[in-house]
């Protein structure tokens, strides 16, 4: 007997699982598909950083859509630890985003005026203002943005929570499980194949696939520009007094986190698939931190690990229906911000399958922008 599903999802990391956790509240039957352990790659590598202004600069598509997906994810944290039973150990930290520089002040400053008709809470601080905040800044330090509501959690409990939410309603996830290809009919996908000789027929397909996306685009006839960039990152035990704020500064940040470790993070490279740590990745965030927060320089090294992020040409993701078919939909290239534009994407691809319409909050996120 053949096996079928309604919803079939290609991907298990975060997208993946909040997309099945929104489908199956929907009622939906979903089955999940990952081709390693469910949430091991880029969303088990993230910092778990919630501070939406870093990513921001004036209104428009993308500001609307980060920061309704922020709200969002607030509100729906408790319910995922509830049906979950997994603390996704999330705090309301604040973010300081520092300037060390007459021109990093005068870009803060440009920063800060754009940010500002998003209606956030924050504050310009001069040096010893950030300092009386976070005492471990280096002298040097001239000025800051201090935002308040901002905060952060542990990206793979996010994830676990997510997965094991959609599963106690009912979802099947499936890892260490390989997609093959599909098979089409007309502009319709009617089932996909396995590496094991498995046919699961479906009703509606979804490609959540991260950094290997365009691998699946490939079987649809599809370009997705989706690449992946290597995100190197690393902890330290916390000095003797503790950093408490998520602070940005010189491409780099730093996330205090439960454990009374210290997440700095994190480089940018695009070597293709290669997870590698490298001694020049390393040395850059060690010799940043210590320039930023000098009293890290005695700080022991936790761990170090890289991810890989599913990144597009202008770092937005990729949402909305695959072009030339009428039951595939995209989920993929959420660059640095799958975490919180988790709770958008589960929310609004539910809706776009369950009613056939796309939400105005993802329409200018089609595939069609890079083709166009």
């Amino acid at each position: 007997m053949q096996q079928t599903t309604d919803v079939a999802i290609i991907g298990g990391g975060i997208s993946g699982c909040a997309i099945a956790y929104f489908l199956r509240k929907a009622g939906a039957d979903v089955t999940v598909f990952d081709q390693g352990d469910i949430g091991a790659e880029a969303s088990s590598a993230a910092a778990g950083i919630l501070a939406p202004l870093g990513s921001l600069s004036g209104p428009g598509p993308f500001a609307d859509l980060l920061l309704e997906s922020w709200s969002l994810l607030q509100e729906l944290i408790p319910e995922l630890e509830t049906t979950s039973g997994i603390s996704v150990e999330y705090t309301q930290s604040g973010t300081l985003y520092i300037a060390r520089s007459p021109h990093s002040i005068h870009n803060l400053r440009k920063r800060m005026q754009e940010w500002q008709p998003h209606e956030q809470e924050m504050y310009w601080f001069d040096g010893n203002q950030a300092r009386d905040y976070e005492p471990a800044l280096a002298l040097d330090v001239m000025a800051a943005v201090y935002a308040p509501q901002e905060g952060q959690l542990k990206a793979p409990k996010l994830t676990r929570a997510y997965a094991r939410a959609a599963a106690a309603l009912g979802a099947t996830l499936r890892d260490h499980t390989e997609i093959a290809g599909v098979q089409r009919q007309g502009k319709r996908v009617i089932s996909i194949t396995t590496t094991q000789g498995e046919t699961i027929a479906c009703k509606q397909l979804v490609i959540a696939a991260g950094a290997w996306a365009a691998r699946c685009g490939a079987w649809l006839d599809l370009s997705l520009p989706v690449v992946p960039q290597r995100g190197q990152i690393l902890t330290l035990e916390q000095p003797m007094q503790p950093q408490r704020h998520v602070v940005f500064g010189e491409a780099i940040y730093f996330a205090p986190k439960q454990d009374n470790t210290l997440v700095v993070g994190a480089t940018k490279e695009e070597v293709g698939y290669d997870k590698r740590l490298t001694a020049g990745g390393i040395s850059w965030l060690l010799s940043t931190a210590i320039r930023l927060a000098p009293s890290l320089e005695g700080c022991a090294i936790a761990q170090m690990w890289a991810g890989l992020r599913p990144h597009t040409p202008d770092h937005h993701p990729i949402l909305g229906r695959a072009p030339g078919y009428e039951n595939v939909t995209l989920a993929v290239g959420h660059s640095s911000n799958g975490i919180m534009l988790s709770a958008i994407t589960g929310q609004s691809i539910t809706a776009l399958i369950a009613t056939g319409n796309t939400p105005e909050v993802i329409r200018a996120f089609g595939v069609e922008r890079f083709t166009a």
